[in-house]
């Protein structure tokens, strides 16, 4: 009876955390202490590295070392020629006025557990929620990408891989940009191309990485290397079998990576933000002085848009329109009592611009 009742609670409590999330505080203290147990288990293969770390040849260490300066020298190489190209890019970043990262943050976690389950692709890392680790936060080693954090915990978290049969990622071909879908198989060692088309440009070897479409990995990493390509004539897409580049099955130290979590909007209200600040402080486009304003601009100048006739009296019209004009220094005398001929210094404002006709001639300037 005692057992029964076991199983019944058991049965329920996998219900309700299947299906509710009432039980994901408890889960996250509980972590707590299973943290504990994953620290123990460890520590006989932290044992073992130790000791064998500490009795290694000295022809062995001398070797290593030796390798090790080697390669150390060519990255320095690759390193000089890679600062070169990331001083280019954010050059014209900035000529894009783009305010996408060019270098993202990163934060190394330790793997410290595994899902016992073969059906699912999960492991545990020592980086959790205190952390900053946020849900959907990409993760890679020193290969590639290798899966996005799924479940968060004070100290710890989980992390989805590429392989897993619910998981998959935008990606694109590196050596001609085209665009597909990868998506895990179940199996640690391989990945699929979801509808590609049988006649695309794709074949063996290309490497592909991923395109940053989803918004949720970073654009660039590498992910898999083709590994075959299968063309039926009686099918409308291709079979495209892909190896991941990251070591799903041997990384130890992993990679977490802050990106820009901001949405398009809040990127696009923090430009125009910087843009409204920036012509605050000037940096707007300035209106050369020698130039006049078009307000300053008298009637009279304006007034002849309609050419004047050879046959037409040379009676004045303009001035009996002091409504239109600025402020001028005109004679106290009615402008319907002056001669027809109006001496233009008498009517001309302080701001009016040259004029090389009296405006009763009906000149054009």
């Amino acid at each position: 009876m005692r057992l029964l009742v076991l199983v019944v609670l058991s049965v329920a409590l996998m219900v309700v955390d299947a299906r509710f999330t009432l039980l994901k505080p408890v889960r996250s203290q509980m972590s707590l202490v299973l943290m504990q147990s994953y620290w123990i288990t460890d520590l006989p293969q932290r044992l073992w590295q130790g000791v064998a770390s500490q009795f290694g040849s000295r022809t062995e260490l001398i070797a290593e070392n030796e390798k090790l300066k080697s390669e150390n020298l060519l990255l320095q190489g690759r390193m000089q020629k890679l600062a070169s190209l990331t001083e280019q890019n954010v050059r014209l970043r900035e000529l894009l006025n783009s305010s996408a990262l060019v270098n993202e943050k990163v934060e190394v976690a330790e793997l410290i557990g595994m899902d016992p389950n073969p059906f699912t692709h999960r492991i545990i890392i020592n980086k959790g929620e205190r952390d900053g680790v946020v849900l959907g936060q990409p993760v890679l080693d020193a290969r590639g990408l290798m899966g996005q954090v799924v479940e968060l915990m004070p100290y710890t978290s989980r992390v989805l891989l590429l392989t897993d049969s619910t998981h998959s990622i935008p990606v694109q071909v590196n050596r001609n940009g085209l665009r597909a879908i990868a998506s895990g198989t179940g199996n640690p060692e391989r990945l699929e191309l979801r509808h590609v088309a049988d006649t695309a440009d794709i074949k063996e070897g290309d490497l592909l990485v991923s395109s940053g479409l989803g918004q949720r990995f970073p654009a660039g990493y590498p992910v898999a290397t083709v590994k075959e390509v299968i063309h039926d004539s009686g099918q409308p897409f291709a079979i495209v079998r892909a190896v991941p580049t990251a070591a799903l099955n041997r990384s130890r130290y992993l990679l977490l990576v802050f990106s820009d979590t901001r949405t398009a909007e809040e990127r696009a209200n923090d430009a125009a933000q910087a843009q409204e600040s920036l012509d605050a402080q000037g940096g707007g486009p300035i209106i050369p002085a020698t130039v006049p304003r078009p307000a300053v601009v008298p009637a009279a100048v304006a007034a002849p848009a309609v050419p004047a006739t050879p046959a037409a009296t040379p009676a004045v019209t303009t001035p009996a329109k002091p409504a239109a004009k600025p402020t001028t220094t005109a004679p106290a005398k009615p402008p319907a009592t002056q001669p027809a001929v109006v001496k233009p210094v008498a009517v001309k404002p302080a701001a009016k611009p040259p004029v090389s006709a009296p405006a009763t001639t009906g000149g054009r300037e």
